[in-house]
């Protein structure tokens, strides 16, 4: 590919971005994942790429949305990795599987099951979608200092919406239901959309990645007749990410 000035996508180039940056999915979000920084400025946005940098005690952090989906995740974490990032949190919601997981619990994922194809262009199937276990522990950390229920564990990774929300109109339903029986046998708390191909890319580039989500909603605890109330206020889950990238700016620091 050509030589550009600036990445073709994020419109970045080196300088622009901290080698620690939380990615979000919603554009929208950023401003207030921006906000729990020092001097943060927004510095790029074009398509579903916003980006904002600042500093966390001293140290040069970014946000950048990533739109929804492996596709778009990965050309960002690619141009942000060409541009000096090495460090990602994905920061995000995601609707719960394992009965426990409640809406407005935080989860907190340790490696996700590659049921999409972005990762696919990275590695073989054989190979695990693992998160990196110094920014699970501290993720924990931070939701445990904040009070939040935090549900620590793998989570599921899909391509389609509406292939998790009705599988039964879907050509291959059977397929889509069986899977979906499995995850819950296994334990799996949540799915969401962006952790594998995430995860993988990081493998794929040296860098390290983790992910907390937060809890919208829990369509297995639906079907079972358990209460619950949606959940939309992302405030927490994104406060957990911001203090787990400072503690692993600390620990950075003493190594």
């Amino acid at each position: 590919m050509q030589q550009l000035e600036k990445e073709f996508h994020i419109r970045c180039v080196k300088g622009d971005v901290g080698r620690y940056v939380i990615l979000v999915g919603d554009p929208g979000r950023c401003e207030s994942v921006a906000a729990l920084f020092d001097d943060a400025k927004q510095v790029a946005y074009n398509r579903e790429f916003n980006i904002y940098t600042g500093y966390l005690d001293g140290e040069k952090v970014s946000v950048c949305s990533t739109g929804i989906g492996g596709p778009s995740t990965a050309i960002a974490v690619e141009e942000l990795h060409h541009v000096g990032a090495d460090t990602f949190i994905r920061c995000g919601t995601c609707g719960g599987i394992d009965v426990n997981v409640q809406s407005g619990d935080v989860v907190i994922a340790t490696g996700a099951i590659r049921y999409e194809h972005t990762s696919m262009e990275y590695a073989p199937i054989e190979y695990p979608a693992v998160a990196d276990y110094e920014i699970v522990n501290c993720l924990k950390e931070a939701a445990d200092e904040a009070g939040k229920t935090a549900h620590v564990g793998v989570v599921q990774c899909k391509d389609s919406f509406y292939g998790q929300h009705s599988p039964d109109s879907m050509p291959v339903a059977d397929e889509l239901l069986n899977k979906w029986e499995a995850w819950k046998r296994l334990g799996v708390k949540a799915s969401e959309m962006e952790s594998a191909a995430l995860f993988v890319i990081a493998d794929a580039r040296g860098c390290r990645a983790g992910s907390c989500f937060h809890v919208i909603w829990n369509q297995e605890r639906e079907k079972a007749g358990m209460d619950q109330k949606m959940s939309e206020d992302t405030s927490a889950a994104v406060r957990i990410a911001v203090e787990g990238m400072r503690k692993i700016i600390k620990k950075d620091r003493i190594r």
